[in-house]
């Protein structure tokens, strides 16, 4: 049996049958996690066997998920500059409520 691990849906990639995105797998498994970390720390409603089958085929379609994770951060900035140029007073303040709590965590 070959089994499915990812879909596509909703205009991104999915871990078959759950609400996990295969970039959140991506981006933790980028950042040196292990997938047995990534199953029991970062996503616990996933299968160890899901994470591996996520990694493999991010790895089986590296140029395509690289591609898409590119085009989502790419859509993500162009949203950010639309919140900064429509609303400057509620980003100001979201700046400086982050630059805050960044300063409490050092």
């Amino acid at each position: 049996m070959d089994p499915h691990y990812i879909e596509y849906r909703d205009n991104g990639y999915w871990v078959t049958g759950t609400r996990v995105s295969l970039d959140s797998v991506v981006i933790t498994f980028q950042s040196g996690l292990s997938p047995e970390t990534i199953a029991s720390e970062c996503f616990p409603s996933l299968t160890l066997e899901q994470v591996y089958g996520a990694i493999t085929y991010y790895l089986g379609h590296k140029a395509e998920i690289v591609k898409h994770l590119e085009e989502a951060e790419a859509d993500f900035e162009k949203l950010r500059e639309s919140l900064r140029a429509s609303e400057p007073d509620f980003y100001q303040r979201m700046m400086e409520a982050r630059r805050q709590l960044e300063h409490t965590h050092q």
